[in-house]
C-alpha cells in the first residue's frame, strides 16, 4: 500500500486554543492526515515548547505544514519563528493565509482563538492549505528570510 497523497498536518495548541484545535481537527480529518499535538485539555500549559516541538516536526519533514493556536496567535508565532526553517504566519483572514503561502512559502499557520471564531478560523485554514508557493521572485526573498536565522544567531 502506497503513501497517502493527502497533506500531513500537525495541529498544536495551548490551553486557550484547545477548543478551537479540537473543532478544526474534527473538520479537517475528512480531507487531510491530521496529527494532534500540544495541549490535551484546557488545563493551563506553557506554549513555547509546544510551538517549537510541532514546528521542528514540520521543518524535519514529518508533516507538510503546522497549525498553532493560542489565545491571540502572537505567542505561538513568536516561538515558532525561533526555529530555523520555520516560516510562521499569524493570519486573521483568508487573504493573509493565501498570500502567506503564495509569496512567503509559509509552513506554519498561527491562529488566535480569541481573535477569530471557529467558522472564520476554518476558512483561514482552508485558504492556507489550498495556497501554493509561486516561487519566481518570491523564492529569492524566502531564501533571504531563511538565511536570517543563520546570519543573526548569537
Amino acid at each position: 500500500m502506497g503513501k497517502s497523497s493527502r497533506q500531513r498536518i500537525v495541529i498544536a495548541s495551548e490551553h486557550e486554543g484547545f477548543g478551537l484545535k479540537e473543532q478544526l481537527c474534527g473538520d479537517l480529518r475528512q480531507d487531510f492526515d491530521v496529527f494532534e499535538a500540544g495541549a490535551l485539555s484546557s488545563d493551563p500549559v506553557d506554549y513555547p515548547s509546544i510551538a517549537v516541538e510541532a514546528t521542528e516536526r514540520v521543518v524535519r519533514g514529518e508533516f507538510d505544514v503546522g497549525i498553532l493556536i493560542c489565545g491571540t496567535g502572537i505567542g505561538m508565532s513568536m516561538a515558532a519563528g525561533k526555529v530555523q526553517g520555520a516560516r510562521a504566519a499569524l493570519c486573521t483572514n483568508e487573504f493573509m493565509a493565501q498570500m502567506s503561502r503564495r509569496h512567503n512559502d509559509a509552513n506554519i499557520l498561527c491562529l488566535g482563538a480569541w481573535v477569530t471564531g471557529t467558522r472564520l478560523s476554518l476558512a483561514i485554514v482552508r485558504s492556507f492549505l489550498q495556497g501554493e508557493f509561486e516561487a519566481g521572485r518570491h523564492a529569492r526573498r524566502v531564501q533571504q528570510i531563511d538565511s536570517l536565522g543563520l546570519e543573526h544567531s548569537r
